[in-house]
């Protein structure tokens, strides 16, 4: 696969000019100014129907900040992914760390199994990991099929040489 156009989005018009622009795929999220929260029931069955069959990708985030949630904020994961399942988005996009900012694998691995076939990005979550190269493993183990990533740095400049070589490193192993 070749590479792909993906817009995130947080309203509705943004997911037509995402249609209109040639996108591959659409990722609905609101508050991008904090790092992207989970977007409303209205507005994930809004670009759905915007998007005329182009795939919606939910952000699952119940709130800003770190990427280590509670037992509670999990549950309300694992209620929006089977909520989005169901009005028809086609992934999800999510980021769960550990308090020693490892991958938690075990809740990714339960996000995936949730899924049911649909794909689960692991999200820049990543770059706030200890260690790159060992969150790329478990990010793999735990069934994730893409990452999305700065390289661990501000932006993709910054982080090409790192990027790189998590691409090598994945060998075709997730996106």
């Amino acid at each position: 696969m070749g590479r792909q156009f993906e817009v995130c989005a947080e309203t509705v018009e943004a997911c037509s000019l995402a249609l209109e622009g040639g996108a591959d795929r659409i990722e609905i999220c609101s508050a991008l100014e904090l790092g992207g929260v989970t977007a409303s029931d209205a507005l994930i069955r809004a670009a759905i129907t915007a998007a005329r069959g182009l795939p919606v990708y939910v952000l699952l985030r119940p709130r800003a900040g770190d990427f280590v949630y509670s037992a509670a904020e999990f549950g309300i994961m694992c209620a929006d992914l089977e909520h989005s399942s169901a009005l028809g988005a086609a992934g999800f996009v999510a980021g769960i760390l550990t308090r020693d900012r490892a991958v938690d694998r075990t809740r990714m691995s339960e996000l995936v199994k949730l899924a049911a076939g649909k794909e689960v990005t692991f999200h820049r979550a990543i770059d706030s990991t200890a260690h790159l190269s060992d969150a790329l493993e478990q990010i793999i183990a735990a069934g994730c099929q893409r990452v999305l990533t700065s390289g661990g740095k501000r932006d993709v400049q910054e982080g090409r040489n790192a990027i790189i070589a998590l691409a090598r490193q994945a060998r075709g192993r997730v996106r």
